[in-house]
């Protein structure tokens, strides 16, 4: 499997980051649910990684690396990634997360920001009312 990694082998840093990323998305790439979906949007791998690695790292560690709009790259697939492949998502990204970061690691450190981001998606996913673009 590309990007194999190793139980409690990865460091929060960018090394293991460039280890994680590319792990966790050939599990995605592999699975039943969500390998349909993703292999048939993305058409190259090895650049979508790279941007996958920015992203991580500009979420995880503040490094500034991505300089896209995720939510606008993946408006397009909204009708695609329905709410329950999205929690398949989930779950996998706990799954290699928990497994492959190292017990070292800060509690709680793919979480939270995870689930944020995820409330991000459901929200930029949502049509606009009156209320949320008014700010009242």
């Amino acid at each position: 499997m590309e990007g194999t990694v190793q139980q409690g082998t990865v460091q929060i840093d960018e090394a293991g980051l460039e280890r994680l990323i590319p792990h966790f998305y050939a599990r995605v790439r592999a699975d039943d649910q969500l390998g349909p979906v993703f292999n048939d949007i993305v058409d190259d791998w090895p650049d979508h990684l790279e941007k996958l690695v920015a992203f991580w790292s500009s979420v995880m560690l503040t490094s500034g690396r991505y300089k896209g709009n995720p939510v606008m790259a993946h408006a397009r697939h909204h009708s695609r990634m329905t709410p329950e492949l999205f929690t398949r998502w989930l779950e996998l990204w706990a799954q290699v997360t928990d497994r492959a970061v190292l017990s070292t690691a800060p509690g709680g450190w793919c979480g939270p920001r995870t689930r944020l981001i995820g409330a991000s998606r459901t929200a930029a996913a949502r049509p606009a009312s009156p209320s949320r673009t008014c700010g009242r």
